[in-house]
């Protein structure tokens, strides 16, 4: 994620991304000393964090060196085993190597090569003949995970995973139009083949096209159809910052007003945020020590063979910052860009460099706030913008945008865009699904809902913070609500791990507050932030069901812990083929003390998709999210000192 080439472990911030030559040291040094052959894969190649303390402590140029390290996770295909190693690439020497009992995700190499080996497979092959298929070259297949849903699935007994078919009406074809629907396979990833087919009867292939690209649209067999084309009324809006931009970057360290932080970037949770300060009147202060997301979990509400078994983990499975896109190929932001390229490893352990991983601007975000004195009619307004951190993944069909937005009044909101295409179905003429809607002729969109994991490693203002839930109450009618109309906020706090797990209540306005008891403000409370939920929602799983075993964060929108550095994601480590229980169930077994101590809030919010026509054949954006909002963290109004905007006109020569 660097621009200017560094090499040596020694010059770099020892929290910024590995670089592509030292995940190529990192892999050399550990194929050489513990001898691994090519049947060694190598499923993440990432920097392993230095600990908090180090990082706190921490001050270029004093001569004291933090060990740079790259944290390893491989998969011996021949033997069936996954390993985790950590190599120090200061001392140019592996630190440690032990199996694990799990299973890793599934790999880039894996995912293409599967569809190859399904094609020349003649169970499948008579599957699509049934269908009328004769020409395979136009089929896609796509390697789902195959979650765990008994002792046949378990880590152990191999390494499997569940691909669906697509066929296309033609080459370079929506590759989603038409689903096959009722043939489902299982297939082993160590030995690339086939274990099983199954065939639950023909459904009629969808006829139509769902092709999207502007010059298909007007073609009379697509769906939608537009016969004049693209829009031809749509005139020029630029966007231009003259002077360039108001953010500054160095290295990966970005500051822009009074807002500081260090991006982070890594195989599996793509962009992170680290250290991030605001600097008040002079003070740097601190708000985050680390932010993530950790975990995703897509569940299908679909009981049918094909769809049950669609309950994937993007992160534990596969691996965002692996899958995110180079946005040279198609730009997603506006203005004057920074870009940050995004280091990943391929399977043999090199260095894959996706250009332009990540990208940051500013944006106009309309009104500040504003005031007329309608006496004398003196107004005054700010305009208000805000920074933008985005990337983009792919994940199959789908598309995850993932936003960090920094504001002028002191706030951090974060959002996930998802758009792409849905994960269909195919149902026969005239019939209507239980469990979906259609969204063309002869294709459904199944009920699902995303859950997305955020780990957010609080500081404010310091290390020891405390956390409490706010709800407001009406009062109960007597003396301390004579005229009926009286209520108060009532604070809860989270004084362990057992007691700190809770659900959104819009009912009674409900947020959480991260406070600090040690920093008071100048009206005698304890400075804090609140986290301020956006829409959400409950997996609707019975509660013995396999998957929600395993995505037991989902099970409450708000959990605290204590800050411990192995809790790093929302589902345990390793849920590819995980029975369940792992994650955060396991880290509040310890019941530890959150009052005024090192804590972490993780945050799940849902986003409940009941399928629209209007969303074929891409979706456009849907958007769930939450805000961190400063509450008594400073003297009044952040925002006072935004200074006025110039009139944003620009004169016409017409006169207006």
């Amino acid at each position: 994620m660097q621009t200017v080439e560094q090499t040596v472990a020694t010059t770099r911030h020892p929290l910024d991304p590995l670089t592509g030559d030292e995940v190529q040291a990192a892999s050399s040094i550990l194929k050489k000393e513990r001898g691994l052959d090519a049947d060694y894969r190598f499923v993440y190649v990432m920097l392993n964090e230095p600990s908090k303390k180090e990082i706190l402590a921490f001050k270029p140029g004093n001569g004291v060196q933090v060990d740079r390290q790259a944290f390893i996770v491989l998969r011996d295909r021949s033997k069936g085993k996954a390993f985790e190693a950590v190599v120090s690439l200061t001392n140019e020497k592996v630190v440690s190597f032990k199996e694990i009992d799990a299973q890793p995700p599934i790999i880039l190499e894996e995912f293409m090569m599967v569809d190859d080996v399904i094609k020349k497979d003649p169970r499948w092959q008579e599957a699509m003949r049934k269908r009328g298929v004769t020409d395979f070259s136009l089929a896609i297949t796509d390697a789902w995970s195959c979650g765990y849903y008994g002792p046949e699935d378990a880590a152990g007994k191999g390494r499997f995973c569940r691909p669906l078919t697509w066929l296309r009406t033609g080459e370079g074809e929506h590759s989603y139009a038409r689903p096959v629907e009722g043939l489902i396979l299982k297939f082993d990833l160590d030995k690339m083949e086939v274990v099983d087919v199954e065939d639950h009867g023909v459904v009629p292939l969808p006829e139509k096209k769902g092709n999207y690209t502007a010059d298909a649209i007007s073609d009379p067999n697509n769906v939608p159809y537009f016969p004049e084309g693209p829009r031809k009324d749509l005139k020029a809006l630029e966007i231009t910052q003259p002077d360039g931009t108001s953010f500054q970057v160095t290295g990966n360290q970005v500051t822009w007003q009074k807002w500081s932080f260090r991006i982070g970037f890594n195989a599996r949770e793509g962009v992170v945020l680290y250290t991030v300060t605001y600097n008040d009147n002079g003070e740097e202060r601190p708000v985050l020590y680390r932010a993530s997301l950790t975990e995703m979990f897509i569940p299908y509400g679909d009981p049918s063979p094909q769809h049950y078994r669609k309950n994937v983990f993007d992160m534990g499975e596969y691996g965002v910052g692996l899958l995110s896109n180079s946005l040279e190929l198609g730009c997603d932001c506006l203005g004057e860009i920074r870009y940050f390229d995004g280091v990943v490893n391929d399977n043999d352990g090199g260095p894959m460099t996706i250009t332009n991983a990540i990208c940051l601007h500013e944006e106009d975000f309309g009104i500040l706030w504003k005031h007329m004195d309608f006496r004398t009619g003196e107004t005054e307004v700010r305009r208000g913008r805000r920074l933008v951190l985005s990337n983009i993944a792919t994940v199959g069909n789908y598309e995850y945008g993932y936003f960090w937005y920094f504001n002028q009044d002191g706030s951090i909101g974060y959002e996930v865009k998802m758009t792409g295409v849905m994960s269909n179905g195919a149902i026969a003429d005239g019939e209507k699904p239980k469990h979906g809607y259609l969204v063309a002729p002869n294709v459904y969109g199944p009920h699902h809902q995303h859950f997305f994991g955020l780990r957010l490693d609080m500081m404010v203002d310091g290390l020891k913070n405390s956390v409490y839930e706010c709800n407001s109450e009406a009062l109960p009618p007597g003396k301390d609500n004579p005229h009926g109309n009286a209520w108060v906020v009532k604070e809860t706090q989270f004084k362990r791990e057992s007691q700190a797990q809770s659900i959104i209540n819009p009912l009674s306005a409900r947020y959480w507050k991260i406070a600090n008891p040690n920093k008071k403000n100048q009206l005698g409370e304890p400075v804090a932030y609140k986290l301020m939920p956006g829409e959400n929602v409950l997996p609707f799983y019975q509660p013995d069901a396999h998957p929600i075993q395993r995505a037991q964060f989902t099970t409450k929108h708000l959990w605290v812990t204590k800050f411990d550095p192995d809790e790093k994601y929302a589902a345990g480590d390793y849920p590819n083929q995980h029975p369940g229980g792992a994650g955060l169930p396991e880290f509040i077994k310890s019941d530890s003390n959150l009052d005024n101590d090192d804590v972490v809030v993780w945050y799940t919010m849902g986003a409940h998709h009941t399928v629209r026509p209007e969303e074929w054949p891409v979706m456009p954006v849907k958007s769930v999210g939450f805000h961190l909002i400063p509450q008594g963290f400073f003297v009044g109004n952040p925002g006072l000192d935004v200074p006025p905007s110039h009139n944003g006109h620009h004169m016409h020569h017409n006169g207006h």
